[in-house]
């Protein structure tokens, strides 16, 4: 365990010294929780920190606040992530920390066609894969169908 860490920690030293930075990407929240390597080797040594909606996670959330070091302010941004999404737009909303100073959630919009080549939407998949084979297999015109079928 101590080696693991060492080297994550070595390597996280090693990317700054070369002016890069490294990413740490998870859909699993225990991974972050449950992990002292990860908390000790890779939060304490993030400047910048990006959650999406955490609300699936609220009957855990004290313990992801204690550990990401959250104030409440911050703590209420990422509660409030896409509680109030406007209907009629295709967004997903973002907390974003810069560094523990600034923070704050942002709208993150896409195209329609960006929409519908990333959707994980169980409806809109089903009808471009049913549009898709419809056109040879072609995804570019499926989507391009769709996004004209929803000008009109």
């Amino acid at each position: 365990r101590n080696m693991i860490r060492r080297w994550v920690l070595s390597l996280l030293k090693t990317v700054r010294k070369f002016f890069g930075e490294a990413i740490v990407v998870t859909q699993e929240i225990d991974d972050i929780i449950d992990s002292p390597i990860v908390k000790q080797s890779i939060i304490n040594n993030s400047d910048c920190k990006i959650l999406l909606d955490q609300r699936k996670y609220i009957n855990k959330f004290d313990q992801i606040q204690k550990m990401l070091g959250l104030n409440s302010q911050q703590k209420a941004q990422i509660l409030s992530i896409n509680l109030n999404n406007h209907p009629q737009r295709l967004y997903k909303e973002v907390w974003i920390d810069l560094g523990g100073t600034h923070s704050g959630v942002y709208a993150t919009e896409v195209s329609y066609s960006e929409y519908l080549a990333y959707t994980t939407e169980e409806k809109e998949k089903l009808k471009l894969e049913q549009l898709t084979l419809e056109f040879d297999g072609d995804v570019e015109l499926a989507i391009k169908a769709l996004v004209e079928q929803r000008i009109q």
